[in-house]
């Protein structure tokens, strides 16, 4: 059995409502977590993102970052990571006006980010994507949006954080997609999907272990293709630190 006590990390949207930066690191760190996710924002003060990681004890190996800010300033953002000491940055999502693109477009943007991918190499630091639901919505000929976005990156730099969960409500099969993509997958976001009908002020989320997903087998066939970042989440959660908590305690009574 794996041990993910030192590998497990949570994305700090999780936490967006409790509060600022400085009282989510304590927190999580009481809960025992010593890797965060960041989002995009926590890259405009790198110093002072830093230095709350330094004092709780807590690395940040890996963030998000928006296109637009990758599309306008990538060396910007690559300096700031760096600072930060983020390895790997994943963009979450294409802009809202995207995301109804024709195949020809999602190849495109899948080329437009292999290349990102490689300007990112130079500063030690990978990129990849990481996806939705909408990303499965198949088009005529029954192919996917991920499917074209990940044939423009061909053979990039370019690599994957799955969020299994936006997969499942995508009708898509977790499995077949880091299978298909394992030279790619370096991430996985955890995050449950709670029984229908149940949760509905939580967007129909759950802790993990209070879902429908069987994380164990998941994660293992994550770990069996290649990924090494293990990112906990939750879109909604009534109460994030609860979740952390919850979710950290039964990931560890299943992998020690």
């Amino acid at each position: 059995m794996m041990n993910l006590s030192e590998e497990l990390s949570i994305q700090l949207y999780s936490l967006r409502e409790y509060g600022d930066l400085e009282r989510q690191l304590a927190a999580l760190a009481e809960a025992g977590f010593r890797r965060v996710e960041t989002i995009g924002s926590h890259l405009a003060d790198a110093k002072g993102t830093r230095a709350l990681l330094d004092r709780y004890g807590i690395g940040a190996p890996t963030g998000h970052v928006a296109m637009t800010d990758l599309r306008s300033r990538l060396d910007w953002v690559a300096e700031q990571a760096k600072i930060v000491g983020i390895e790997e940055l994943y963009m979450p999502a294409v802009p809202v006006e995207e995301r109804g693109l024709s195949a020809e477009r999602w190849h495109a943007v899948g080329a437009e980010l292999g290349e990102m991918a490689e300007r990112m190499a130079g500063y030690d630091l990978a990129l990849g994507y990481h996806n939705h639901h909408w990303e499965l919505n198949p088009f005529d000929d029954g192919s996917t949006p991920l499917q074209h976005l990940f044939a423009g990156a061909g053979g990039s730099k370019l690599t994957f954080e799955a969020d299994l969960a936006w997969l499942v409500r995508g009708d898509g099969d977790p499995i077949a997609w880091m299978e298909r993509e394992k030279t790619r997958l370096t991430a996985i976001h955890i995050k449950d999907i709670a029984p229908t009908g149940s949760n509905i002020d939580q967007d129909g989320w759950a802790d993990i272990g209070g879902g429908t997903l069987d994380w164990p087998n998941l994660i293992g066939e994550a770990r069996a293709r290649g990924a090494r970042w293990m990112v906990l989440e939750h879109d909604k959660p009534k109460d994030p630190i609860g979740f952390a908590h919850n979710s950290r305690a039964y990931l560890l009574r299943h992998f020690g």
